[in-house]
């Protein structure tokens, strides 16, 4: 059923506007989040729901009453945030999401990720809110730099926020220009609890891996915060410790202390690398930041590798054995 659809069943069943509430699935489609259902959930007043001489059953520990194309049930009028879309009462986006996580259906997976991308995207400090709720204050956020680089090391931050703090338009640091992300920083630096960083060397990446050397670089990033966390968003990496911690896909977009620890991971990386430019301006490290670009790629094969490279990549691995295969000629 498309929206104007599921209005008319609603109109036909002839109940009161102020006694039901839009919800799941059928919210989704007010909010034109998906296009169209087959069933109708509603929440109603226990005493419409008293009165409906329909059958009961019970799914995900509710009793829910169902006719032709509607469930409907007591509780899920209770809701704490509505819309209104059309006149009618619609449960809202954060509310549908969270109802949709709990029941957990397999079909719904991808539905429920976009879901949290699009109350992230409202409320970036919606994970944060929840951890709160459960009397958890202190929550680090956690991110790293430079995976994908043919140079220098990963670098991963962690970061403590206080519970009043603010900063308009923090994200993503990839999202942000270089002065905003270096206003960022300060700002991040003067108001969190607590900051610690995690350096982890290309030799160690060329040992290891960069997976496994990234894993390295945010395990000593929370252990350098001087205050220990309660609990540690990441952004999408699980990590093992012992402190509990929540893995979040697009955590640096989602999650407003993984932002901040993005933004404390790239400008401490990005100044090592123009440091690094100064010794080696030939290789542009200050525009690519250790990526690979054709300038840089150019610098490798007339110039050959620093000792800051890192061996295990293709392009640096490529250039050696082309160096140790003209050495066997000769």
């Amino acid at each position: 059923m498309t929206k104007e659809k599921i209005y008319k069943k609603i109109e036909d069943l002839g109940l009161d506007k102020h006694d039901y509430i839009i919800a799941t699935d059928g919210s989704l489609v007010c909010h034109d989040v998906i296009d169209e259902i087959e069933d109708i959930d509603l929440g109603c007043t226990k005493e419409v729901f008293d009165f409906l001489d329909w059958p009961v059953r019970v799914e995900y520990g509710l009793e829910i009453k169902y006719k032709d194309c509607f469930n409907i049930n007591c509780d899920l009028y209770n809701l704490e945030h509505i819309d209104i879309i059309d006149g009618y009462q619609c449960s809202d986006l954060v509310t549908t999401y969270e109802l949709k996580k709990r029941m957990n259906k397999p079909k719904d997976k991808k539905l429920i990720q976009k879901l949290e991308l699009m109350v992230c995207s409202l409320d970036n400090y919606y994970f944060e809110r929840k951890l709160r709720e459960k009397g958890i204050t202190l929550i680090a956020g956690v991110d790293e730099v430079g995976r994908g680089p043919l140079v220098g090391p990963v670098v991963a931050a962690c970061v403590i926020l206080p519970e009043e703090f603010s900063l308009d338009g923090l994200t993503d640091s990839k999202k942000l220009s270089e002065k905003k992300r270096e206003f960022y920083y300060d700002e991040i630096m003067k108001q969190a609890v607590s900051v610690g960083v995690g350096i982890i060397s290309e030799e160690v990446i060329d040992k290891v891996n960069i997976y496994e050397a990234t894993k390295l670089a945010m395990k000593e990033a929370i252990s350098n915060c001087t205050v220990r966390p309660e609990h540690v968003l990441i952004d999408a990496m699980p990590l093992s410790i012992d402190i509990p911690t929540t893995s979040i896909i697009k955590g640096d977009f989602k999650s407003i202390t993984i932002s901040a620890a993005s933004v404390i991971a790239k400008v401490t990386r990005d100044r090592m690398l123009d440091e690094l430019d100064q010794k080696y301006p030939m290789y542009d490290f200050k525009d690519n930041k250790g990526y690979p670009t054709k300038k840089h790629l150019d610098a490798i094969e007339k110039y050959g590798i620093i000792k800051e490279h890192r061996k295990s990549y293709g392009p640096v691995k490529n250039y050696l054995e082309k160096q140790l295969s003209f050495s066997d000629i000769f």
